[in-house]
């Protein structure tokens, strides 16, 4: 692969990365697949020929086969011996040439991987700032395919210089030949001069007819559609600057309505008006589909509201930098992404130079510690595709050791705690509770809501009044009385 094709699938993926969530609402992943892979290989290779120059190589080979038909039918039939000779060949060389597609396959496969996770995982590597992490592991993925490929094309280049030497070996063998026929009075001397420049001619012509047309068709369009996603902006205001050395962690919605992209006309937050405050903890329940997921989104500047103010410490939160945001407020999700690589990978994910004994002490906090210790390579352990190697439980600790690495501000934990147990989750207390810290809990569990120190409740995308423990005939009430009676 030549480094022009790195560097434009670099600054592909890099753009999509950066790209608004509803992009990906709204694109297949499949076809952002072929974008990166096949497009833009096809755009950076050699420029496509035009149909004059396919036509006129075409129409020349049939006369220059012709004229040496005519010259000396005896060395045309000899020229057309090199055929098997060449097809032998081709055999020994495909043999290779397979074997080291299939590594390039299997390298190809894991830079897609890495593709089909970051995108797939959009909005956990935008919650964490991972953007360019992400595009260090493609590049690095890129890397070794790079390396196969230049493999390859070693091992072309060697084919094609036996074959070249094949063909000097022909010429040589039809220049005795001719030699004998000028003898015999057959064959002038420069009719044998004229024939061997035809055959060259011949075989030049012949090999570009091969992939000329093809060429001319696809790397066009394969262009126009790579410079469609590079040149497409994002629907996303202008990135704050704000980086203050302390922050509270004061979160406040004044009036906050919000309504998807792609469907603005359905709200699905209207007016929310309420404060989340340092050191303390707040339940956030309601049916599903009431918006509770979508409060988290804002909290971590995805959308920005379509009404409203959303505060924290008194400034928007869309004036604070990207990165710095995104250390101060973690998300913790109900089902959580893990990405394929060891342990201290997932739970120091974004961040440079995290210390081993930083990730151990994020792990002990959310106690996950002690099934890392039995494992046999412990932090260093692959969790594989997905974290499919760890069990629900072990995956969230996984992730909630992964937002207290950065000691947040604000944590945010959406239905984070069903896989939980009671351990975990005092633990998660003690951690809030020491820290002062802004704890937001998405919760539909009775042990997680009544240890709150203020419960809200969301209907339709509406607030209802603050939710008294175990008073009141509102939704959290009904709540409760289901869950006591299972």
């Amino acid at each position: 692969m030549s480094r022009i094709n790195l560097r434009i699938r670099e600054q592909l993926f890099s753009s999509l990365l950066r790209q608004d969530l509803g992009f990906f609402q709204e694109t297949k992943t499949g076809e952002l697949n072929s974008r990166l892979n096949s497009d833009t290989k096809l755009m950076s290779s050699w420029l496509p020929l035009n149909a004059n120059v396919l036509s006129r190589s075409l129409a020349k080979v049939v006369i220059l086969y012709s004229f040496m038909f005519s010259l000396s039918p005896r060395l045309t039939l000899l020229s057309l011996l090199e055929a098997p000779l060449t097809i032998a060949a081709e055999k020994v060389y495909s043999v290779r040439h397979q074997a080291v597609l299939l590594e390039i396959q299997d390298a190809a496969a894991k830079a897609g991987q890495v593709v089909r996770e970051a995108v797939g995982g959009l909005q956990t590597v935008r919650s964490f700032g991972a953007e360019e992490h992400e595009v260090c592991r493609y590049k690095e993925a890129l890397e070794q395919c790079r390396k196969l490929w230049w493999r390859r094309d070693l091992e072309r280049a060697l084919y094609l210089l036996l074959r070249r030497m094949l063909h000097l070996g022909m010429q040589v063998l039809m220049l005795r030949c001719g030699l004998q026929q000028i003898l015999a009075g057959d064959l002038t001397r420069g009719g044998l001069l004229s024939f061997l420049i035809f055959q060259e001619d011949v075989g030049h012509y012949v090999q570009s007819l091969v992939y000329m047309y093809g060429d001319m068709l696809s790397k066009v369009g394969a262009a126009e559609k790579v410079f469609q996603y590079l040149d497409r902006q994002p629907n996303l205001p202008p990135q704050g600057t704000l980086a203050p050395p302390a922050l509270r962690g004061l979160v406040e919605f004044h009036n906050v309505s919000f309504a998807y992209p792609n469907r603005l006309d359905q709200l699905v937050l209207k007016e929310l008006t309420f404060t989340l405050h340092p050191g303390q903890m707040t339940a956030l329940v309601g049916p599903n589909g009431s918006g509770k997921s979508t409060v988290a989104a804002l909290l971590q500047n995805l959308y920005q509201p379509t009404g409203g103010q959303l505060l924290l410490d008194g400034e928007p939160i869309s004036q604070y930098e990207h990165c710095y945001l995104h250390r101060q407020v973690a998300l913790v999700g109900q089902e959580p992404v893990l990405f394929s690589g060891s342990v201290r990978d997932n739970i120091a994910y974004g961040l440079k130079n995290c210390s081993d004994e930083k990730v151990m002490a994020a792990a002990q906090a959310a106690k996950a510690d002690e099934f890392i210790k039995e494992m046999e390579h412990g932090l260093h352990t692959d969790v594989g595709e997905k974290g499919k190697q760890l069990a629900a439980g072990q995956k969230q600790r996984l992730a909630i050791a992964r937002a207290l690495v950065r000691d947040p501000r604000v944590l945010i934990l959406d239905e984070a705690t069903s896989a939980l147990d009671v351990q975990c989750e005092q633990a998660l207390k003690d951690w809030q509770s020491r820290r002062d810290r802004t704890v937001l809990v998405i919760a539909h569990r009775l042990q997680t809501i009544q240890s709150a120190d203020q419960i809200l409740v969301l209907r339709e995308g509406e607030l209802l009044k603050p939710a008294q423990l175990m008073e009141g005939q509102d939704l959290y009430s009904r709540l409760v009385q289901q869950q006591l009676e299972d």
